[in-house]
């Protein structure tokens, strides 16, 4: 089973490995390369649904465990 890791004030971190990205259409998002895919919390990302590290830079802030 993969485990999914929710970063405060970041990403989602999930395992690459055996996972299929669908978008709201139905068609495949192709990952990219590594071990682990991080999408975007903050929604400022250049390359969503990946998170580019903008979280960072426009202050965004959240405790998943809040």
């Amino acid at each position: 089973m993969p485990e999914i890791t929710i970063n405060t004030n970041g990403p989602i971190i999930i395992p690459a490995a055996d996972v299929v990205l669908k978008g709201n259409n139905g068609d495949e998002i192709p990952l990219p390369k590594g071990s682990a895919i991080a999408l975007c919390r903050c929604g400022e990302s250049s390359s969503k649904p990946f998170c580019d590290g903008t979280h960072k830079a426009c202050g965004f802030t959240n405790d998943p465990t809040a």
